[in-house]
C-alpha cells in the first residue's frame, strides 16, 4: 500500500478524514505545482483525490470552495461578465538597449534626488495577465487584465490552476505581515512542455493549433468552461501584491518574498540589484538563460525596490515611470518577399506593407512586414522576390533588416499615385517621406478615423469594433462621426460578422451596448473630443492642454496661430494643422452636425472665473470605483475635475467621498474601514447638478 494511503475511515471519522486528506492534497499540489519537487508518484497522488471526492460525494455538506476537489472546475459559465479592477492595470514602457534603461534610471534619480536606486529584476514573462482577490485568505474573485480599468470575471477558471492557493491559513498570512484581505496580480503562463502536449492533442482531433504558449494561455484561462481550463496545465506566477489598490509592503522586495513564504509560486529567477550597471549585468545573465527555461519570456523587467518612491515617481495615463521592460534581442529569420500592398491610416498615409512566404521568427508566424515609406524601400534596394532578414522588432513587431540575395525574377515597386481604396490622387508634402490620400471621405482613412475616435482614450464607445465599423463604413451608413449618433438599436442588431465557422448576427443585447455607449460619450470631457477629432499632430496630452486653455470647440476653432503656439507643446507646424482643421468647410460642418445630434463636451472650468456660489465639488478629493450606468467612469472624473475638484485612484484619511457604482470591488470596503462618506450615482449627480446641471457643456 502507498505511504500516503490512508487507511479507511469510520463513518463517523468522516469531516476528520476530509480535513487530512485535504491537507495531504493541498502539500502535494504545492510540492509539484510550486516547487517542482515531488514527493509521490502521480498514480498515489490521483488516488488520494479520488479518495476525497468520494467523501465529499458521501457527505456534501463537507465540500467548500477552497477544497482540492473544486479545482476540476463547475459549470461552464453563461457569458462574459466585467468588474472594475482595484487600481488601474498598467503596461510598461519598454527599453530596448543600454541608453535607454540608463535614461529610465537617470530620471528615476532625478525624480528622488538620488545618487543610486535600488531596484528588483524579474522575467518578462509572456503570458497574460491576471488580477486575484482574497478576502479572509480566500480566493473572492479574479479578473482578465481588460482594458485596465475593468476585466472579465474569470473566478472560477482561475480555481483550477494548482499553482495558485485557493485559501491560505491564518496562522500563515500573521506569520507573512499579509492581511487578510489583498490582492495578487501576476502572469498565467503555459509551460513549453503542456504547449507541446496541447497542441498534439489538437492535432490528434483534427482541431486548430495554437500558434504560441501565450496565445494558448490566453485562450485557456477565458473559456466559457473552467472544466476545459483544467484539462490543460497552466501556472501562476505572482509580480504585485495589493492591498485596496495599493501596495501592502515598503518594499517591492519583501512583497514577493512574502507571496512565497504564504505559498505563491514567486519565479525564483528574481534578483535585488544596486545601480543600473546590476541591471545591465542581469538582464545579459537573463537572455543568455532565455533558451533554457520551461517557459516563453519576452524580457525582463525592472521595478523600483522602494513602493514610496513608486508613489513619488508617478505614472503616465498608460504607463508607471517606477518600473520597465527591457526587451530581448530581436529574433531573425529569412524569407522570401512575395509582393508589397500598402494600408491607408486615418491621417491618409499610405504605408507599404510586405508580403512574406510565412516564415516562424520566436514562435510566431511571420507573413507581412512594414515597410514604412518608399524611402526605407530605397534604403534597403529592395524589390519583389528578394530574400530577407526579417525581424520581431522588441520580439513584436515584424520588419526587414537587409537583403541577403537578389531574386532570379526581381521587380521594382512603384508607390501609387492614387488611393487603393478611393482612386483620389495621392501627394507627397515637402519635407515629408509619407505619401497621403487627400480624401477626407476616404473609406479606408473614414474606418480608421472612427476606430480612433471611438477608442477608450478618445470617446470611449464601448462595443464599436473593427468589424462592425467595417459593415457600417461598407454599407453607407456611417459617412462622418455625427452618422454614429443617428444610429438605433434596430439599425444594428441585424448586422451580421461573417466567420469563417458560421455568421454571427450582433443582436439587440449588443446594438444597445453600443447605443449607450454612444448617448454616454456625448457628454465626454472636451479633451477627448478635441482628441477623437483626429487633428494631426494633436495627442492626448496637446487635447488636454488645448482643452485648459480654450474651455470650449468654439473658443479653439476660433482661436489664432499666435494664440495656438501660447499652449505649451504647440508650435508653428501644430498651429497651422489646428488652423488647417477648423477652416476646412467639411469639419465645421460635422461640428455642427454633431451638436445637433446632441454631442455636448464637458468644457474646462476656467480658473480666473469662479462661480458666485462655489462648487460643492470644488477643492474636494473624490476615488471612483465599480460601473457607473448614466456615465463612465472617466466622463465622470472629467466633470469633477472641471468643477474643481480631484479625482485620485486609492481611498484614504485625505479622500472626501468615494463613489461607488456596482461591484465596487475593494475600495468600498477601505472607504467604509477609514469613515470616508461614500455616494451612490444619484449623489454624485446630485452634487454635480447643484452647480446648475448644463453649465458645464459646451460645445
Amino acid at each position: 500500500m502507498p505511504a500516503d494511503t490512508l487507511p479507511a475511515p469510520a463513518p463517523d471519522d468522516a469531516r476528520e478524514r476530509v480535513v487530512e486528506l485535504r491537507r495531504r492534497i493541498t502539500y502535494h499540489e504545492h510540492r509539484y505545482y510550486v516547487l517542482d519537487d515531488p514527493e509521490i508518484g502521480d498514480g498515489e497522488f490521483d488516488a488520494l483525490l479520488r479518495e476525497l471526492e468520494r467523501f465529499e460525494a458521501e457527505h456534501p455538506e463537507l465540500v467548500t470552495p477552497d477544497s482540492p476537489s473544486q479545482r476540476v472546475g463547475g459549470a461552464p459559465r453563461d457569458g462574459v461578465e466585467k468588474a472594475p479592477h482595484s487600481s488601474a492595470m498598467l503596461s510598461l514602457g519598454n527599453a530596448f538597449d543600454d541608453a535607454d534603461l540608463r535614461d529610465f534610471d537617470r530620471r528615476a534619480r532625478e525624480a528622488l534626488g538620488a545618487d543610486v536606486l535600488d531596484y528588483v529584476g524579474e522575467l518578462k514573462l509572456d503570458g497574460v495577465s491576471m488580477a486575484v482577490r482574497y478576502g479572509a485568505g480566500r480566493i473572492v474573485v479574479a479578473l482578465t487584465r481588460g482594458d485596465g480599468e475593468h476585466g472579465e470575471v474569470i473566478t472560477p477558471n482561475a480555481r483550477t490552476l494548482r499553482s495558485l492557493p485557493l485559501a491560505i491559513p491564518g496562522a500563515a498570512l500573521e506569520r507573512s505581515g499579509l492581511p487578510y484581505d489583498f490582492e495578487v496580480r501576476g502572469e498565467v503562463v503555459m509551460p513549453k512542455e503542456a504547449f507541446a502536449l496541447l497542441n498534439e492533442r489538437q492535432r490528434a482531433g483534427d482541431r486548430t493549433t495554437y500558434a504560441n504558449p501565450r496565445n494558448a494561455a490566453a485562450g485557456s484561462i477565458r473559456m466559457l468552461d473552467p472544466s476545459a481550463t483544467a484539462s490543460r496545465r497552466l501556472d501562476f506566477y505572482p509580480y504585485f501584491l495589493l492591498a485596496g489598490g495599493v501596495p501592502v509592503y515598503d518594499s517591492h522586495w519583501a512583497s514577493l518574498e512574502a507571496l512565497a513564504a504564504v505559498g505563491f509560486k514567486v519565479n525564483r529567477h528574481r534578483a535585488r540589484l544596486r545601480g543600473v550597471d546590476e541591471v545591465l549585468a542581469f538582464r545579459d545573465d537573463c537572455m543568455r538563460r532565455r533558451e533554457e527555461l520551461p517557459y516563453e519570456i519576452d524580457g525582463v523587467v525592472f521595478k523600483l525596490d522602494s513602493t514610496a518612491s513608486w508613489r513619488r515617481v508617478g505614472a503616465t495615463s498608460k504607463s508607471p515611470r517606477w518600473a520597465i521592460a527591457t526587451k530581448p534581442a530581436a529574433g531573425q529569420a529569412e524569407t522570401v518577399v512575395e509582393g508589397i500592398d500598402v494600408q491607408v491610416g486615418r491621417t491618409g498615409a499610405i504605408t507599404p506593407r510586405a508580403l512574406l512566404r510565412p516564415v516562424e521568427v520566436r514562435g510566431v508566424t511571420v507573413s507581412r512586414a512594414t515597410l514604412h515609406n518608399a524611402d526605407e524601400i530605397a534604403r534597403l534596394g529592395l524589390r519583389i522576390g528578394d530574400r530577407v532578414i526579417v525581424e520581431r522588432s522588441g520580439d513584436v513587431i515584424p520588419k526587414i533588416v537587409r537583403v541577403v540575395a537578389e531574386g532570379a525574377d526581381r521587380r521594382p515597386f512603384r508607390m501609387p499615385v492614387a488611393c487603393p481604396n478611393c482612386a483620389s490622387p495621392v501627394v507627397r508634402e515637402a519635407e515629408e517621406v509619407v505619401v497621403r490620400c487627400v480624401n477626407v471621405s476616404c473609406p479606408a482613412r473614414l474606418k480608421e478615423s472612427i476606430l480612433h475616435f471611438a477608442r477608450r482614450t478618445a470617446m470611449d464607445i464601448d462595443g464599436l469594433g473593427e468589424w462592425l465599423v467595417d459593415t457600417l463604413v461598407a454599407e453607407g451608413r456611417v459617412k462622418d462621426f455625427a452618422d454614429l449618433y443617428a444610429l438605433a438599436v434596430e439599425d444594428l442588431a441585424p448586422l451580421t460578422k461573417v466567420t469563417k465557422v458560421s455568421p454571427t448576427r450582433l443582436g439587440e443585447k449588443a446594438a444597445a451596448r453600443v447605443v449607450a455607449g454612444l448617448e454616454r460619450s456625448k457628454q465626454a470631457p472636451l479633451a477627448r473630443l478635441v482628441y477623437g477629432l483626429g487633428i494631426r499632430h494633436v495627442g492626448e496630452r496637446t487635447a488636454e492642454l488645448l482643452a485648459e486653455r480654450f474651455r470650449g470647440l468654439d473658443d479653439l476653432a476660433a482661436a489664432s496661430p499666435d494664440e495656438l503656439e501660447g499652449v505649451e507643446g504647440v508650435g508653428p507646424r501644430m498651429a497651422e494643422s489646428i488652423r488647417a482643421f477648423f477652416d476646412a468647410a467639411r469639419n465645421r460642418e460635422l461640428i455642427a452636425r454633431l451638436r445637433e445630434r446632441g454631442v455636448k463636451p464637458l468644457a474646462v472650468e476656467a480658473p480666473s472665473a469662479p462661480a458666485a456660489v462655489p462648487s460643492p465639488v470644488h477643492g474636494k478629493t473624490f476615488v471612483l470605483t465599480g460601473t457607473l450606468q448614466r456615465m463612465t467612469r472617466s466622463q465622470a472624473g472629467g466633470r469633477i475635475r472641471a468643477l474643481g475638484g480631484t479625482v485620485t485612484s486609492s481611498v484614504s484619511r485625505k479622500t472626501d467621498y468615494v463613489v461607488a457604482g456596482e461591484s465596487p470591488g475593494s475600495k468600498l470596503d477601505r472607504a467604509r474601514a477609514l469613515a470616508v462618506e461614500v455616494l451612490d450615482e444619484a449623489g454624485l449627480q446630485a452634487l454635480l447638478g447643484s452647480e446648475g446641471g448644463e453649465a458645464g457643456d459646451e460645445a
